[in-house]
């Protein structure tokens, strides 16, 4: 896997890759129908893909977290059902986006049966194409260092341009979604596990998963 680089020769080959391919390896809904501990792990090196117009943009998941729903306390779902939390408790495999602190949004997929709630949250890609489009929906100069584009969840929903109005409730198991998840049969990664980061309840639960190794995770696994 791709190492961050601020490289002419890296961004030449991320830019140039054969994103459209991925139309035809889309996750099911049966992937997602799973409990979250199960899936995270397994979407990590797998491919999202926005796609605009003629355009993708394309990153491979690195870095993902679980939320358990009804046990979870860190869990948007802990509280039950609400207006903004219902997608967490719908069909397995749609896009759960909400708003925080203000200035960022964040990708979610839900997991498990219609009625039990669950989800995934994604933390980090490795850009692969469209990174053009990325810079300028980053508002950054196209020089900057690459993880600055995905290493994040607000940063790589601002990447793809995912909003809550736009995406929320979205079928990502979907052909003709403008947002999806693909396999493109890399490898499998080798998956590290860690405590979840960014959140004040149930941080000891160890539900984070990234690849090791990669330099596009938001936060090194410490040792």
């Amino acid at each position: 896997m791709f190492s961050a680089s601020g490289s002419a020769s890296a961004r030449a080959s991320l830019s140039n890759h054969p994103a459209k391919r991925y139309s035809e390896q889309i996750l099911p809904s049966a992937f997602y129908d799973r409990d979250p501990r199960q899936v995270g792990p397994d979407l990590l090196g797998k491919i999202l893909l926005r796609r605009e117009k003629r355009k993708y943009l394309v990153g491979r998941i690195v870095e993902v977290e679980a939320y358990l729903g009804a046990d979870d306390p860190a869990a948007h779902a802990f509280i039950g059902r609400t207006p903004r939390n219902a997608v967490l408790f719908g069909p397995p495999g749609r896009a759960y986006v909400y708003f925080i602190y203000g200035n960022h949004y964040c990708l979610n997929v839900s997991c498990l049966p219609d009625g039990v709630p669950g989800g995934i949250l994604f933390r980090a890609l490795e850009p692969l194409a469209g990174i053009e489009q990325m810079f300028d929906r980053r508002g950054l100069d196209r020089h900057a260092d690459l993880r600055l584009l995905t290493s994040g969840p607000g940063r790589l929903a601002a990447a793809l341009a995912i909003t809550r109005s736009r995406d929320n409730g979205k079928n990502l198991t979907d052909r003709n979604s403008d947002l999806w998840i693909a396999d493109d049969g890399s490898p499998p990664p080798t998956v590290v596990t860690t405590e979840r980061i960014g959140i004040r309840r149930a941080r000891e639960m160890p539900l984070r998963y990234l690849v090791a190794g990669n330099g596009f995770v938001s936060r090194k696994a410490v040792a």
